[in-house]
């Protein structure tokens, strides 16, 4: 990583920054329009669990505290608090030790106070950060993890501060997510640049191993015994990031007979049998540090970029033996190889390695997204569809990065570049995330597009293989009506990041989607806005009169509850489902369709009601 490469990102995200404040769309504060920016970025990424923007800052029992967003991931057992040093300079300079460790321990006093009962002195109408403290104080018995992202546009070092037991008992980790790492994760498409398993310092020394691949191959690979605790360790801090890249869900323990059920006895009664019964596990890695101890015997010093891509199960039942049983689990060693990528394509070597990996177990061809058909005609009708104009198209980014190297190869040359500048610009690019947004918006998931980025597209995947389990090719038809839902979706995002909602943009936007579509019986003329590549100053007129009546719904319907885990539930969607919106009496052009255009895979054509629902 060059000092010119991170200068270029450094620059390249001060003037997107500075482009959003001059927009008069976003805050008016820099430091704040900056932490949305890379909020959203780590959100999409995955590097960041649903993060959500809240700015809150305060004294509570002659103690200052301040947060400026915050994650609550699925398990509850973790909790993120966001803090932000914005400099504004350029070049980017080291960050002073003292201004780290105020940022950090600010937020870390926003937990504290959250656990004496902050939600009662925060002011009633401060909802958001209310709701917060409340969820902290209801939930510090639970919370066993607290993570402290701090993000920068100064040089901070690519490290994590692991305090073990801090506050209450709470483990308290602390990841720098200055400019280095940034560039790294949202630059160079490192997204689990910050998986860090340090087995020399935080383990008491290097990881014996075997290697077990040959000079010959594009991959390295080491048979290793993991310590039980060791891996139970690693999974507490990063939870279910670890398992990003692994097909199969952890499927719980109910049941006698379940495989998890049977892992927890094993560790419960037979803990010295453990590695001759399971498995173990499969894992990859982005780089390692290894020495060569001589005699074939290596020892894993460090691995980045840690994924467990088989034996997902194995490693949350041995936590959650741990941290629900009390089980010690001194006695277990889990039997791991470990592969480190190097030069090969590392998606496409995951996918392979995880669908051999877990070819005893049903895994279909559909669980492995990039490559899977369904996205490989996609990118083919985007790279053949031109718009009504027929000088741009869009750009279906179905392989993460994939549109930077394009444009890469093209800026060789001056013509090349203007021309790909012209016909695909930035705002004309979508990925995989984002075609299941849209998707999922408008067939009334908005539920489950309030999980983020990374559930709500394995979502999207399972639902299209369960809908169409032979496969779904997708026409010109299906594409022109979807590339119409994802300007229709992008423009209600702009609407209400132009209302300046406090928080929960995403949901508002996710939940405005569904209504228009339940509103509507679907009945959208989605060819209308594809000829135009726009929605109609009618049907942007009313969306605008309705984001503000769906974020008072939201925050309503949740009542003592966080809006955005309300969100999440089929209840919360049931209960917008019920909303009544006026609708003028001269409907917008696009409303008097009378006909549906197909959904995720889908050929219906009929509208779901009779009548537009008033």
């Amino acid at each position: 990583m060059s000092d010119e490469a991170i200068e270029t990102f450094a620059r390249e995200l001060a003037a997107e920054v500075e482009e959003a404040i001059q927009s008069g769309d976003g805050s008016i504060y820099s430091e704040e329009e900056f932490t949305r920016i890379v909020l959203d970025r780590l959100g999409d990424e995955g590097a960041i669990e649903n993060p959500t923007l809240l700015w809150q800052e305060g004294n509570f029992a002659r103690t200052k505290y301040k947060i400026t967003g915050y994650s609550i991931p699925d398990d509850e057992e973790r909790l993120v608090l966001v803090t932000t040093i914005h400099t504004g300079e350029l070049p980017p300079r080291a960050l002073a030790r003292d201004e780290i460790l105020t940022a950090l321990q600010q937020a870390m006093k926003f937990y504290e106070c959250s656990c004496k009962g902050l939600h009662t002195k925060i002011e009633p109408s401060n909802t958001d950060a209310s709701e917060l403290a409340r969820h902290i104080h209801e939930a510090r018995e639970q919370i066993s993890v607290l993570r402290i992202v701090l993000l920068s546009d100064g040089l901070t070092g690519l490290r994590s501060i692991d305090l073990k037991k801090a506050f209450d008992g709470t483990r308290i980790i602390v990841d720098l997510f200055g400019i280095e790492r940034l560039q790294r994760i949202l630059g160079q498409g490192l997204r689990r640049d910050d998986i860090v398993v340090d087995f020399s310092g935080d383990f008491g020394g290097p990881l014996p191993s075997l290697k077990a691949s040959s000079g010959s191959a594009d991959y390295d690979a080491y048979l290793a015994s993991v310590p039980g605790a060791l891996l139970a360790d690693v999974y507490e801090k990063y939870g279910t990031r670890l398992l990003e890249l692994n097909v199969r869900a952890f499927l719980g323990l109910r049941g006698r007979k379940s495989v998890n059920a049977g892992l927890r006895a094993t560790i419960r009664d037979l803990p010295h049998r453990f590695l001759a019964y399971n498995n173990g596990i499969v894992a990859t890695v982005d780089a390692m540090e290894v020495e060569d101890h001589g005699n074939g015997q290596f020892g894993i010093k460090s691995v980045r970029g840690l994924q467990i891509v088989n034996g997902g199960q194995t490693t949350a039942s041995l936590h959650r033996a741990k941290r629900q049983d009390g089980a010690n689990l001194d006695a277990i060693s889990v039997p791991a190889k470990i592969i480190f990528v190097g030069g090969a394509e590392l998606d496409e070597m995951v996918a392979a390695v995880s669908k051999s990996a877990n070819s005893q177990n049903t895994v279909q061809p559909a669980d492995f997204s990039a490559n899977d058909p369904f996205h490989v005609a996609v990118e083919k009708l985007a790279n053949n569809t031109w718009l009504p104009d027929g000088k741009g198209r869009w750009f279906y980014e179905r392989a993460r990065g994939s549109y930077g190297a394009a444009e890469l190869k093209a800026s060789f040359a001056a013509a090349q570049k203007r021309r790909f500048a012209q016909e695909t610009p930035k705002d004309r690019r979508f990925s995989k995330t984002d075609l299941a947004k849209c998707l999922n918006a408008w067939e009334g998931q908005a539920n489950q597009v309030s999980f983020g980025n990374q559930k709500n597209f394995q979502f999207f995947m399972q639902t299209l293989k369960d809908e169409h389990p032979d496969g779904f090719e997708p026409d010109t038809a299906w594409y022109k009506s979807f590339i119409a839902k994802a300007i229709l979706f992008r423009t209600v995002q702009s609407i209400v990041k132009a209302k300046k909602f406090a928080a929960f943009q995403a949901n508002i936007v996710a939940y405005t989607i569904a209504c228009l579509s339940w509103v509507t019986g679907g009945r959208i003329d989605f060819d209308m806005v594809w000829t135009r590549q726009a929605i109609s100053p009618e049907l942007h007129k009313l969306l605008e009169s309705w984001v503000g009546k769906i974020d008072k719904a939201l925050r309503r319907t949740a009542g003592n509850r966080m809006v955005s885990e309300w969100a999440k539930k089929e209840e919360c969607r049931d209960a917008l489902r019920e909303l009544s919106f006026e609708l003028p009496e001269k409907l917008p052009a696009e409303l008097a369709h009378q006909e549906t255009a197909g959904g995720r895979g889908s050929s219906r054509s009929k509208a779901r009601n009779d009548e537009l629902r008033l």
